[in-house]
């Protein structure tokens, strides 16, 4: 009799996954039938819940995927129309690290990510490391204003350790989407969490970097104390193509509330009489950065 097993999918390269079980890890394919029809999307992915039934020879076959909480997707544009690459399934939080200098932060990649996050309903934590380069009253200068619209901030010094315990108990026992910058001390950061982790993903980060030819690996690198962390190198490419410029509004939180204000319903809040977002602009309401960031990613630029 065929041992049935529900388990998680911790691993993927050229249509074979690593599935963690109760009884262990599993190698596995997808059974035929899930791959019949149309598709527009991946069927199966990183962080997907899955039943697999267990062959006398230890591999798998997953029989199903259980639907998703969430997903972090990249829109791929085809031919025959538009199909959902899933860089990583039923994500917690997404975690964006950034330094606080070398290399200096670049706070409109970090509103661009944050906005991918809105967009795609996956709650983000800001990790700015390398305060000890600038102190903590320029590090909360620089990052202090974002818990007021919403996203916790942590502190970390990979050196002294400053909020690696912070850090990790905010990791433990979720799913949770790791980007940033290169240089940024992620690698670092992630062993003063737990020694040879920030090895392990850097290894996989650098396999995927190295070119088109090379196979994509997604991976979930466990924690000692419960839940995963995965690289997603992916999102510094992820393109806000298939976001209209009038709905940008609504992924700033600070923004949103005060759209049903504007005198006019499809303000773009740039030139139009009676705009509330710029008359909370001007009161110091809404921050002069975060809302330039909006301007130009409205405006399509990086």
């Amino acid at each position: 009799m065929t041992e049935t097993l529900t388990g998680l999918i911790v691993r993927s390269q050229s249509g074979f996954f690593t599935v963690a079980t109760e009884k262990g890890r599993v190698t596995c394919q997808l059974r035929g039938r899930l791959k019949r029809g149309p598709r527009t999307g991946d069927i199966a992915a990183v962080g997907d819940r899955v039943q697999v039934s267990i062959h006398p020879d230890g591999t798998g076959t997953i029989e199903s995927v259980e639907p998703r909480a969430r997903a972090l997707v990249r829109l791929d544009p085809r031919p025959q129309g538009v199909y959902q690459q899933v860089l990583l399934a039923n994500p917690d939080q997404a975690v964006f690290v950034f330094a606080c200098a070398q290399p200096q932060p670049r706070l409109r990649m970090l509103d661009r990510f944050l906005v991918i996050a809105e967009k795609q309903g996956i709650p983000a934590v800001i990790v700015t490391n390398k305060v000890d380069l600038v102190g903590q009253a320029e590090a909360e200068r620089l990052f202090g204003f974002y818990p007021d619209i919403g996203y916790p901030v942590i502190y970390t010094c990979a050196k002294t350790g400053q909020g690696v315990d912070e850090l990790r108990a905010r990791l433990t026992g979720k799913i949770s989407a790791l980007a940033g910058p290169s240089g940024v001390g992620k690698s670092s950061l992630l062993n003063a969490v737990q020694p040879g982790l920030g090895l392990a993903v850097r290894e996989v980060s650098q396999a995927i970097n190295k070119g088109r030819h090379t196979t994509t690996v997604r991976e979930l690198f466990p924690l000692e104390g419960g839940g995963y962390v995965a690289d997603t190198p992916g999102l510094r490419s992820l393109a806000l193509w298939d976001t209209e410029p009038e709905e940008l509004d609504g992924y700033f939180p600070e923004i949103a509330p005060l759209v049903a204000e504007c005198q006019f319903s499809d303000c773009t809040h740039q030139s139009e009489p009676g705009c509330a977002v710029r008359a909370a602009v001007e009161a110091g309401k809404v921050r002069p950065e975060r809302y330039q960031s909006y301007l130009r990613l409205r405006a399509g630029e990086e």
